[in-house]
């Protein structure tokens, strides 16, 4: 490789990252036509979800729900979390918080939960207490108490961001379908988890002790939204995919935190306590449970 062509490959690399897999820009006259599809691709274009298969009640010959953590820490795991810093990138690039967040305001995704079962519906308003902080200071307090009027400046809003999310957790179903003779999993929910925004701040509280579930989405719902949604693809940003690909096709690393059962869908922990591997351990032998329930179907 001769110095030119060093040249040219250092060139293409230091390119913006958020100016790569985007709509028209080989062919756009000006920086606002970028992103912006002609109306002949319009017409062409019949992007959308691969719709999920009607399965039958009688088709399901066995079938566990389960539930999985998604820990944002693993290296594996980053498409889902980045990008948390959205002042210098693309509208093109955002992580599975915003994404998820944006559309609860502005009211296209609807079908958002308090909990896994899917019982109790929220809507954005509902939703307030639990993203943001309202604090006030020592000098606000002291202003009260004097009978003045409370400066803005003495008031204290803490609201959670992307950057804040630590984990996901997952709600899903592993079932046999008798019908074409096959172990499939069908993605139920999915729950963004952060700090507690009333302790995120708090150095005595224990971090695990502080993690709550935002809200849990109803994912069949949420499945446009996340298709129209792209996650930056490292092999080749050409070909960016979908969150709504990335999280069927299981492109994540999950660890099973609690499975269906008589004692009241108990987690993992509540039976192996204080015991990280053991925890781990109990998690991969639920996994092989269902792994093998597949080749004994087909056993003699």
């Amino acid at each position: 490789m001769n110095w030119k062509n060093a040249l040219v490959i250092g060139a293409v690399t230091l390119l913006p990252v958020s100016m790569m897999a985007q709509a028209n820009i080989l062919n756009a006259k000006k920086p606002e036509e970028i992103g912006v599809k002609t109306e002949a691709q319009k017409a062409l274009d019949n992007d959308a979800p691969l719709e999920y298969g009607y399965v039958d009640d009688r088709d399901i010959l066995w079938s566990k729900t389960v539930w999985e953590v998604i820990d944002l820490d693993e290296r594996v795991n980053f498409p889902l979390y980045y990008p948390t810093d959205t002042i210098d990138i693309g509208n093109d690039r955002r992580s599975l918080y915003d994404v998820l967040i944006k559309n609860i305001k502005n009211g296209r995704l609807k079908d958002v939960y308090a909990d896994s079962y899917f019982t109790d519906k929220r809507k954005f308003s509902d939703l307030e207490s639990t993203l943001q902080k309202v604090d006030t200071t020592d000098y606000g307090y002291e202003q009260i108490n004097a009978g003045e009027e409370l400066s803005p400046e003495y008031v204290m809003k803490r609201t959670l961001t992307a950057a804040d999310i630590e984990e996901y957790r997952i709600k899903g179903m592993w079932y046999f379908d008798k019908r074409q003779g096959e172990l499939k999993y069908r993605l139920l929910g999915i729950a963004p988890v952060a700090p507690d925004v009333n302790f995120i701040d708090d150095d005595s509280m224990d971090p695990s002790d502080a993690k709550v579930e935002l809200f849990w989405v109803w994912y069949p719902d949420a499945r446009q939204i996340l298709h129209e949604a792209k996650v930056f693809n490292q092999r080749n940003s050409a070909q960016p995919i979908s969150f709504d690909m990335l999280l069927n096709a299981r492109r994540f690393n999950g660890v099973i935190y609690r499975e269906d059962n008589v004692h009241g869908d108990r987690k993992v922990n509540d039976y192996i306590t204080d015991n990280a591997l053991f925890q781990l351990l109990e998690a991969t032998r639920i996994q092989e449970v269902i792994r093998d329930r597949e080749q004994d179907m087909w056993a003699y």
